[in-house]
């Protein structure tokens, strides 16, 4: 457990770290939120998470009570003061404290709290052997209902679909969007690999459209397959092209970049984590082992 939290300006210890019960991030799941990894002391991509956390912010009409550079220095003190060498973050921004009703702009300023902890989403050894997934009877948001660009205090549609998964004996599951092509899963983003049209192989990720979360961990593992001479595309996905895959894996702040060997039963690929999939996992460790780059 951590030994401070962030709350509003201060550092208290976790049992005094409380908002109201009337604050409208509680009662209505009005916010919005980042999850950042920690490496080695530096903070990944911070800025880049900041920078997306406000653009949640600014589509919710929700007015930050800190700007970035504050926050920025908000984070780091956290991590500081909880010795936090390797771990994660959450970083939570609320409506504020309000009347009952759904009125948003009678809350008086938002809540801000910062958690610096550790987190172990998915067990080591399924980073080597490979994450066995279904598909979700539960359809992603719809992007005219609320975006999943917003990264929001509110993720009953993500927690439906985890509930699935685990009725079913797994531990995550693929969502698709209202149009039945592939958007994410219910923290991760996705990616396959697949024989490409002019011969060799392709690494293909859903484009944003198809109502996925930009995700940032996706963008940087985008980064190091074009550095390493790898194409890929941003494309519609089917249940068939996963079921046809070659390799599949999943990326995302949490989760990082862990091998999908099984989808609904069936073996993707070879039923193990493949070459490519490999490849980008030693790059990105290798690129936040040492020197992780904080914007």
């Amino acid at each position: 457990m951590p030994k401070s939290i962030w709350l509003n300006g201060n550092l208290v210890p976790p049992e005094q770290a409380t908002v109201s019960v009337f604050d409208h991030g509680l009662l209505y799941g009005d916010g919005v939120f980042e999850g950042i990894r920690v490496y080695n002391r530096r903070v990944f991509k911070l800025r880049t998470h900041l920078q997306r956390l406000f653009k949640s912010a600014r589509s919710i009409r929700l007015t930050p009570p800190l700007d970035l550079g504050a926050l920025d220095a908000a984070t780091r003190e956290t991590v500081a003061a909880n010795d936090c060498v390797d771990g994660y973050i959450r970083l939570c921004i609320t409506r504020g404290s309000g009347t009952l009703g759904l009125h948003p702009f009678k809350c008086r300023a938002g809540a801000v709290f910062i958690i610096a902890d550790t987190i172990a989403l998915y067990p080591p050894e399924l980073y080597e052997n490979g994450l066995e997934v279904i598909t979700s009877s539960v359809t992603r948001n719809h992007p005219a209902a609320v975006s999943p660009q917003i990264k929001s205090l509110n993720y009953l549609n993500n927690i439906l679909a985890k509930i699935e998964a685990i009725d079913a004996g797994k531990l995550e599951a693929v969502m698709l969007n209202h149009q039945g092509y592939v958007a994410e899963c219910t923290g991760d983003n996705i990616f396959v690999v697949r024989d490409a049209p002019g011969g060799g192989q392709e690494l293909v990720t859903p484009p944003v459209h198809a109502g996925i979360l930009e995700g940032i961990t996706m963008n940087t593992v985008i980064g190091l397959a074009v550095d390493a001479g790898i194409t890929v595309n941003r494309a519609n996905l089917t249940r068939h092209d996963l079921y046809v895959a070659d390799e599949m894996f999943l990326t995302g702040t949490a989760a990082e970049v862990i091998p999908v060997t099984e989808v609904d039963g069936r073996a993707i690929g070879a039923g193990r984590p493949g070459p490519v999939t490999r490849r980008l996992i030693d790059a990105f460790h290798a690129l936040v082992s040492e020197n992780a780059p904080e914007d």
